[in-house]
């Protein structure tokens, strides 16, 4: 007689599997005849197994798959937030372009004076055609410059629109002055930066999940103990199945141990030692660069606060010298060649002291992103729970309030009022014309 049975359930975990049909099995026994004599048999089986975890092969599997969802959770956490700090990197460069422009617009509105002022000379008899073709070539180059500027501005304008979701040609950002002060840098403790990164913690997960691979590697090593068991009800008639005679159970253990594997289990713990051994150097590794990323930069914001101070001056001194050779030129001392030089040294002291400013705030960002910015080891959580449930998922992102309205033309229009040109070249000419006998 042929009975059916239930396949057992998965190690570790009891199991109740009941049938929800009464099987029937058909028998055909020979007689002596020659005919045959047909008969069923009814069974309703139950059974169930459990494995016992005696050296921890199961719990450390589990305790592997948890550090393996917590490191992916960090892994999350360190590309939001690498993302964040391209955004407000590209956003400072974006402001930086609007102030270049800026500076090249009141550099043209410089130039213009200063050509008006090289064509009164020479219509007085005091400067030939060379010095106008000069100051041209000049003005020219200084507007070049800055509509050059408006590629810049838009390329960082479409990477922003990419980054927050939003079709470039939809996305446009309004001129502003540059006059962000340097972000709020989080203080605390060296040891903090450990619980601060994500890229740290993640790395650190990775460290425990190696970890609890070697205790499932030693765990083959091992026999497997379960305990199964298994009842029900078995009889050849349907009407009686389920009376106390026809009952039937079995319980015990089983004792499964591999005699002769060929060195695979010893070749598996091996690999599990080396992989943690590199997770761990990986570790070391990370938290040595987070160290070292952070000192430079720390470095960078000390250092450029003291270069931005000398560009500054600098920048002064430059505009000064203008002011002295348009006097010089205006009274025949010096040649025009000594003014574009001056000039030429002003926009590009301004520019430097530009891009200073872009590199102290670029730092800053940079700093935050090495200390982790508002992260902790305490938002794994939330952050895995982003993960399965991404916030309004298959949403279209909205535009910023900001940017609502008609599209601003790139470049954007200067504000009137906002950023007059440098008239210093106008009131020199007002001021030196009454007493210069050469003057128009």
């Amino acid at each position: 007689m042929n009975t059916p049975s239930a396949p057992a359930m998965m190690a570790n975990e009891p199991a109740v599997a009941p049938r929800p049909a009464t099987a029937t099995t058909t028998t055909t026994a020979a007689i002596p005849s020659g005919s045959s004599l047909t008969h069923n048999v009814f069974t309703v089986p139950l059974e169930a197994s459990y494995q016992i975890d005696l050296w921890g092969s199961i719990r450390n599997t589990v305790a592997e798959n948890r550090f393996a969802a917590q490191a992916s959770a960090a892994q999350l956490a360190n590309a939001l937030l690498s993302t964040q700090s391209t955004l407000a990197q590209d956003y400072f460069q974006l402001r930086v372009a609007d102030e270049q422009r800026r500076i090249l617009e009141t550099t043209v509105g410089d130039y213009q004076e200063s050509l008006r002022l090289v064509r009164t000379l020479v219509k007085n008899g005091v400067d030939s055609d060379a010095d106008i073709a000069s100051a041209e070539s000049t003005l020219e180059s200084a507007m070049a410059q800055e509509t050059d500027v408006g590629v810049a501005r838009a390329q960082y304008e479409h990477a922003i629109a990419v980054l927050i979701g939003v079709s470039p040609s939809e996305f446009s950002i309004p001129y502003r002055r540059l006059s962000q002060t340097l972000p709020a840098i989080p203080v605390g403790m060296p040891s903090d930066l450990l619980e601060r990164r994500p890229d740290i913690a993640a790395a650190e997960r990775q460290v425990a999940q190696s970890n609890a691979q070697i205790g499932v590697a030693r765990a083959a090593f091992f026999p497997t103990l379960t305990l199964s068991a298994s009842g029900g009800y078995e009889s050849t008639a349907l009407n009686n199945l389920f009376s106390l005679p026809n009952r039937f159970w079995s319980i015990g253990p089983s004792l499964a141990q591999v005699l002769f594997d060929g060195g695979a289990h010893s070749a598996a713990l091996m690999q599990a030692h080396a992989l943690n051994d590199s997770q761990v150097a990986t570790y070391r590794q990370t938290v040595l660069s987070a160290f070292q990323s952070v000192e430079d930069n720390l470095a960078a914001l000390r250092i450029l606060s003291a270069e931005l101070a000398q560009a500054h001056n600098a920048t002064e001194a430059a505009r000064h010298a203008v002011e002295l050779t348009v006097v010089l030129y205006r009274n025949g001392v010096d040649s025009y060649v000594q003014v574009i030089t001056a000039q030429n040294s002003f926009l590009s002291a301004r520019q430097t002291e530009l891009q200073v400013q872009l590199r102290q705030l670029t730092a800053s960002v940079n700093l935050i992103n090495d200390l982790g910015g508002g992260w902790s080891v305490s938002d794994l959580g939330q952050t895995e729970a982003m993960a399965k449930h991404p916030p309004e998922p298959g949403k279209t992102p909205l535009i910023p309030a900001e940017n609502s309205g008609p599209a601003v033309p790139n470049p954007p229009p200067m504000p009137s009022g906002e950023a007059p040109p440098d008239d210093f070249m106008k009131r020199i000419n007002d001021t030196v014309a009454p007493s210069s006998p050469n003057g128009p």
